[in-house]
């Protein structure tokens, strides 16, 4: 019988991609985490992880076995929630910004829903600021958004720098005459005031060549070289590069935090809130 706290060790080493990650997500050591792969590859009599790279990468035998790993994970957390006394149950309202999609969602909500299945969850994606309004008149519990460096609202998260992002970087040129092309979502948009801001320190031109209020929009727009977009470093989209050097000016760092509504469930608020620490937080030190 295969071992559950071996196969969600496993199951967390895929999903980071790193031993160190998935030692400090699930509390562990790091050599912990290395015991867990090896006594699962014994069991198995099969190799799970290419040892051959620097980078985590399963074997085929490894990608074979992770759709099950995952589902017999799910399988105990849903049993284990249904038969628990304190299982938690009702509805619980989040918020992400639109940019955070299209990262780190995916792991957070398939950890959630097998941890509390009896809970129903309202997703709703827009811009930091129209999720922070939705919250002030009470239409979200809970928001995960960005904010300005300096501000005090929210469980912080992490921090990390806004880069300059190009379909060619080396073809971005500053010059007098010709305004510098920007891509950006629609105001208020925190990343589109921190190009805006430090492009007028500088006292450099720019105009909004294309407004979207999806990523996936801008992302288009920028890879088909319309202009320069301005994302948190990580969260950079393929296809884009970072425009390095002096010829644009430093932008400022920007904030990731948890905001809970008051008067919330408190319980739902900070099962969510633990396991969003738990993705996000890791991965500003990666």
């Amino acid at each position: 019988m295969l071992n559950l706290t071996h196969l969600s060790s496993f199951v967390m080493l895929q999903q980071t991609g790193s031993f160190t990650l998935a030692a400090e997500r699930l509390g562990l050591g790091q050599s912990t985490i290395s015991q867990h792969i090896q006594r699962l590859e014994k069991a198995l009599g099969r190799q799970l992880i290419d040892r051959t790279t620097h980078q985590v990468k399963l074997t085929a035998e490894g990608e074979a076995l992770i759709g099950y790993a995952r589902g017999m994970l799910d399988m105990n957390g849903r049993v284990m929630s249904l038969f628990s006394q304190t299982r938690l149950r009702g509805r619980l309202r989040l918020g992400v910004s639109e940019d955070v999609v299209a990262n780190r969602l995916t792991g957070i909500l398939e950890d959630f829903i097998r941890l509390y299945p009896l809970v129903d969850l309202e997703l709703t994606v827009a811009l930091s600021a129209t999720l922070t309004q939705m919250q002030e008149v009470g239409d979200l519990d809970l928001v995960l958004a960005k904010r300005h460096p300096g501000e005090t609202h929210g469980r912080f998260l992490y921090r990390e720098p806004l880069v300059w992002l190009a379909r060619d970087p080396d073809l971005v040129r500053l010059q007098e005459d010709k305004p510098l092309p920007l891509i950006a979502f629609p105001p208020p948009s925190i990343t589109r005031k921190a190009a805006q801001d430090a492009l007028d320190r500088e006292k450099i031109p720019w105009r909004i060549v294309c407004t979207c209020a999806s990523l996936s929009g801008l992302t288009a727009a920028a890879r088909a070289g319309m202009g320069v977009l301005v994302q948190p470093r990580s969260m950079a989209p393929s296809g884009l590069r970072e425009v390095t050097g002096a010829r644009l000016p430093v932008l400022e760092d920007v904030e990731f935090v948890a905001v809970a509504r008051r008067g919330a469930d408190q319980a739902l608020v900070e099962a969510l809130s633990s396991l969003i620490v738990q993705h996000i937080t890791p991965q500003a030190a990666a």
